[in-house]
């Protein structure tokens, strides 16, 4: 199905969906200044993956936004990874930067030659070495997911991980996925990079609902039902105190008269005696 415009528009959004995917993750990593459960193997392996995305997304004339994409993505992953190795294993800035800076310059130049070369031999009816692109970028992405999920099965909580980074990641899949049915040709290694990430992504949203959600839901429940039985407690022992303190009220009203009455023939006795006198 041949719609420039609905794969622009489709892939421009899924673009800006990975345009701004970690930053949500980048910023709850720095007010936290922790990345505690966020995997450092999990950002490289992104970073890398989005060489052989790129050289795949360009090589096979896919619309621009899909081709800045993966560069997009190689960037945020490297810097979320310097925050890793920053907050977690409390290196330095300058160390830090000393690491991600030049894999960041290897990984571009290696993009650049791969692009040049793979050209030629697609230009030659080499189509193989295209399609290797395709599947590494495919099981580098999947492979940092799932990096995760072995955290989440030792952990039985998906921790350290932005549920808001993890749906607009989601969201970007899904957007470049539909984008690959509006191209000239149907690419199915397109639809396999994205939507085998995007099945992971909603693998790891139910983890989280599981893990996560249904707990917090259970504890905020058992919370109001708490709060809901010491305040029928408070009203209870309130009006068993009031009704307390009413009995008094009434018997010492009782009593005062009572005594009174006893306490009136000695006062007439009185009062005969004086007058007698």
């Amino acid at each position: 199905m041949d719609v420039p415009i609905a794969a622009n528009v489709l892939g421009t959004a899924g673009a800006i969906c990975w345009s701004i995917q970690l930053l949500p993750q980048i910023v709850i990593n720095y007010r936290r200044h922790d990345t505690t459960g966020l995997q450092p193997t999990m950002m490289m392996l992104w970073a890398c993956a989005g060489v052989p995305l790129g050289v795949y997304n360009i090589v096979s004339n896919f619309n621009i936004a899909l081709r800045i994409q993966p560069q997009i993505l190689t960037f945020l992953s490297l810097l979320t990874w310097m925050q890793c190795k920053y907050y977690g294993n409390k290196w330095t800035l300058l160390k830090a930067n000393a690491v991600a800076v030049p894999v960041g310059i290897l990984l571009g130049g290696l993009e650049c030659g791969l692009v040049f070369a793979l050209r030629e031999a697609r230009d030659n009816n080499t189509d193989w070495p295209i399609i290797f692109m395709a599947v590494l970028s495919a099981v580098l992405l999947c492979a940092g997911v799932l990096r995760h999920y072995w955290d989440i099965y030792k952990e039985r909580t998906v921790r350290g991980i932005s549920f808001m980074f993890v749906a607009i990641d989601a969201l970007g899949d899904l957007t470049s996925l539909i984008s690959v049915f509006f191209e000239p040709q149907l690419e199915i290694l397109g639809m396999v990079i994205y939507g085998s990430e995007l099945v992971l992504w909603i693998g790891v949203m139910a983890a989280g609902g599981y893990y996560n959600l249904i707990p917090w839901t259970r504890e905020r429940l058992a919370q109001r039902r708490s709060r809901q039985a010491r305040q029928r407690e408070n009203v209870g022992a309130a009006e068993d105190m009031y009704q307390q303190q009413a009995a008094r009220s009434s018997s010492t009203v009782f009593r005062t008269a009572a005594s009174e009455l006893e306490s009136l023939p000695t006062t007439l006795t009185q009062r005969n005696v004086a007058h007698s006198r």
